[in-house]
């Protein structure tokens, strides 16, 4: 039977340990909801980038491609919004896009190592866990919560146990203690708590964007499947 583990940070990803698994890497506020509000709103290409260096480092080679993103919150000079109806105003005629955030873009190139790596959030949790089960049967899942500069993100851990509740009605994985604890957690709290007691949910509050915490609340809207595949990640409509 495939182990579902979930790792607390990013940082715990070790590279030696990721061959044969599968990685869903989790940033609920924001990176990795974003990614799916993107793709659900029309982009065709996201490349995810260490930092802004690495972005524009990216876009150069591209033709006409956005580049957006964050560091500790803060918009990087020049690029667009980091969050997910932000971006989707100022996106709507654009194709390609480079995205460098503090936590989440670089948890997707941490995990390169694995053999399938996927992007996670509320929003699409039903058609990824599918996904994953239909396509790679066999393989054990580790779900990454990305988490703020190596500490731990509620908002993540909360993902983490959406994820794991769609696993484990499936009955065909063993579940770790992290991932019973993801599951508990889940389980006793709705999202909008778990998100709008979390430090980047009050945060968010604070500067007038608790619409863009409560877009990233919503369970399973998206029936879309980000993939990460050379470097880019590109998406499949779920069946």
């Amino acid at each position: 039977m495939p182990k579902l583990h979930v790792l607390f940070t990013k940082e715990e990803l070790d590279p030696a340990r990721l061959s044969g698994k599968v990685v869903i890497v989790l940033d609920v506020l924001f990176a990795t909801s974003t990614i799916v509000h993107a793709f659900g709103r029309g982009i065709e290409t996201i490349w995810p980038a260490r930092d802004a260096d690495d972005a524009r480092r990216i876009a150069a080679d591209l033709d006409a491609s956005m580049l957006a993103g964050e560091y500790l919150a803060e918009r990087l000079p020049g690029f667009g919004p980091a969050t997910p109806l932000a971006l989707a105003d100022v996106s709507q005629d654009c194709a390609s896009l480079v995205y460098a955030t503090t936590n989440g873009t670089v948890a997707l190139a941490n995990a390169l190592g694995a053999d399938h790596v996927y992007v996670g959030a509320l929003l699409n949790g039903a058609a990824l866990v599918s996904h994953v089960i239909q396509q790679h049967p066999l393989s054990s899942v580790l779900l990454v919560c990305a988490g703020s500069v190596g500490r731990f993100n509620l908002e993540d851990f909360y993902g983490a146990g959406h994820l794991t509740a769609h696993f484990d009605r499936a009955g065909s994985y063993a579940l770790t203690d992290a991932a019973q604890a993801a599951l508990l957690l889940y389980r006793g709290c709705d999202a909008d708590t778990a998100l709008g007691i979390s430090r980047v949910g009050k945060m968010m509050r604070t500067h007038g964007m608790q619409n863009e915490v409560d877009c990233a609340a919503q369970f399973d809207t998206v029936k879309i499947v980000p993939k990460l595949s050379h470097g880019r990640l590109q998406a499949a409509v779920a069946a």
